[in-house]
This record gives C-alpha cells, sequence and structure tokens, in this order.
C-alpha cells in the first residue's frame, strides 16, 4: 500500500462534509493500513448525543478518501472496524481493485453546501437517482409533500435547539462570524457560508453573547425568527431514512451512501442545504416521522436541494486542499 501517495492526497480528502464543519476525523497511518477515527474534542455532544451526525460526517469522509484515492490510480478499500473505545470505525487497506465510483476529485473538491437561494429543485430524474443510491444500502429517500408543514416544523426545531444553553454554547463556539476570529479559515460556520450580512453577523455575535441574561425573555424565540425561513429560498426537502435496526458501523455506511447523493446532486448542477435541526430537535424529529410514517430513529438526514442562483462560497478546512 503506497501511504505516501495517500499522505499527499489527504488534504483533498478533508473536503468531506460534517455537521457545523467541525472536521472530527483523524487517520492513524500504521504499516499497511490507516485507521479512520475521530477527535471528541470536534463532536457536537449536546446537538447530537447520540453520534448520528459523527456518523454519518466520519462515512462521508471514507467515501471521500476512496473516491479521491481511486481517481488518483490508488487501489483501496475500506474494512469496517467500529470500537468506540479506540475512537475508531474501521480502516483504509490496499485492495486488489480500485474502488469503482462515478465521482472523482474534480466533484470532490468542486462540491459545496449551498444555504442561499434555488432558482429550481431537483428533476424527477435526479431524485431518482439519488433514490437508487439509497436503496443500494438498504435505505431510501422521501421528498416532504407540504412546504407549509416543513416551516412549521423548522421554527418549531429551531426555537427548541435555541433554548437549551448547552446547544447554543456549542454552536457559539463553531461560528466563524468575522474575518478575526483566529480559525476563520481553518474550521466551523463562517458568515460567508452561512449568507450573512456584516450587519447580521454582528447582531447574531451580539445576541449569543447576551444569550444567558436574555434566554428567560424569549430570545430561543427570537433566534428562531431571524434564522429566516430557509424553504422560501426554493429547491425541496429530502429525507434520507436509514434502515432499521441501525447501529454506529451501519450509520457511518450511510454517512458514505449520503456523500453519494451529495456527489450525484453536484454533478447534476444541483447542492444541498443540510436542515439537521430537524431530526436534532426531539419535537420535530417525531413529527417528522409521523408525516413521513417512519419510525422516528431511522431518520438519518434532512436538505433543502436545488439548482443555486450563485456560486456558494468554499468553506474552510484545516489542511490545506490541493490543485
Amino acid at each position: 500500500m503506497d501511504v505516501a501517495a495517500f499522505r499527499a492526497l489527504e488534504p483533498l480528502c478533508w473536503r468531506a462534509p460534517s455537521a457545523h464543519n467541525t472536521q472530527p476525523w483523524r487517520l492513524d497511518y500504521r504499516a499497511g493500513a490507516i485507521g479512520v477515527g475521530w477527535d471528541p474534542a470536534d463532536t457536537l455532544p449536546a446537538a447530537d448525543p447520540s453520534g448520528r451526525d459523527l456518523w454519518l460526517s466520519l462515512g462521508a469522509f471514507v467515501e471521500t478518501c476512496l473516491v479521491v484515492a481511486a481517481d488518483a490510480g490508488l487501489r483501496m478499500e475500506f474494512v469496517a472496524d467500529h470500537r468506540a473505545e479506540d475512537r475508531r470505525v474501521g480502516w483504509l487497506r490496499e485492495s486488489r481493485y480500485r474502488y469503482h465510483s462515478p465521482f472523482g476529485a474534480a466533484q470532490v473538491r468542486d462540491r459545496r453546501t449551498h444555504r442561499g437561494r434555488f432558482v429550481a429543485g431537483p428533476s424527477a430524474e435526479v431524485i431518482d437517482a439519488v433514490r437508487a443510491v439509497a436503496a443500494a444500502a438498504g435505505g431510501t429517500i422521501r421528498v416532504l409533500p407540504d412546504a407549509a408543514l416543513s416551516t412549521r416544523l423548522l421554527r418549531l426545531a429551531d426555537r427548541q435547539l435555541y433554548a437549551d444553553p448547552a446547544v447554543v454554547a456549542e454552536l457559539r463556539s463553531w461560528l466563524r462570524l468575522t474575518p478575526g476570529h483566529p480559525d476563520y479559515h481553518a474550521d466551523g460556520l463562517t458568515d460567508r457560508c452561512l449568507g450573512l450580512s456584516r450587519g447580521e453577523a454582528v447582531g447574531l455575535r451580539a445576541a449569543l453573547a447576551a444569550y444567558p441574561v436574555l434566554r428567560r425573555l424569549g430570545l430561543p424565540r427570537l433566534l428562531a425568527a431571524a434564522a429566516g425561513d430557509p424553504l422560501a429560498l426554493g429547491g425541496a426537502v429530502i429525507v434520507l431514512v436509514g434502515p432499521a435496526d441501525a447501529d454506529g458501523t451501519t450509520r457511518v455506511g450511510l454517512g458514505r451512501v449520503l456523500m453519494r447523493i451529495w456527489l450525484t446532486l453536484h454533478t447534476a448542477g444541483l447542492s444541498a442545504h443540510p436542515l439537521s435541526q430537524l431530526i436534532d430537535a426531539p419535537a420535530a424529529k417525531a413529527t417528522l416521522g409521523a408525516l413521513l410514517d417512519v419510525p422516528a430513529e431511522r431518520l438519518a438526514h434532512v436538505a433543502r436541494v436545488g439548482r443555486p442562483a450563485d456560486p456558494a462560497p468554499r468553506s474552510a478546512r484545516r489542511v490545506d486542499d490541493i490543485g
């Protein structure tokens, strides 16, 4: 296994997506294998107590590694070995064959999360394509049928999460609302990626700074209202539903599926805007499960998808990209 060749590609592998752009993955280079694990300092224990977003992020990272390696001519495979006590989900090992994927390094490099306006939603053909990707791993894709209900769910979820001091503190620690922040070009959610004007970013910083005092005076409701209605920006809301009785290994596999879905959307000229709060907030999650007639625990990911009206800004990474 050409470990040196893969090390040179690692910066591009870090273009994988993660909740709050925490980039939790870590690679452990061993003789003949590379361990894939995570750093607990880059997880979200308040907003993601079940680890759902963590496993999805790690799976997306694994898929990105395989795609990037295959595009460079390296023969690699992923062997699941989920050990929570060792903070490891598996190994990248040499394979007899190159990983088969319709995607390459260019798609990985150019894919973007887009929180702005969409001029059109996904076509029926694209929905069929992402459904086929999900079905290959025992999952499915559902399209939310009622935009008005989706908006009410979003407001419910935002209010519930903003009412939790631990969740708000966690969010605040990952916000990068001014270029002067020391980690602005490394990780987290920047004002540019959130689509905030300078005034909006200053206002959000001030509101969050005053959160301990103003929480009891209705600040969570005001913050939820200030978040606006992303569904008014166009697109369609799709839900990735996982198989029943999913464990950590299965959820990492779903993360790989999710990465394929995002790359399928990107190849079709579309982008995704994750709406994780619909699953992070228990009340919204239960309502969403009932709406789709799906057990709430099988809800894996929710996103608004469509064709961007304008190019999305590039999110930060701790490891500089190549090319």
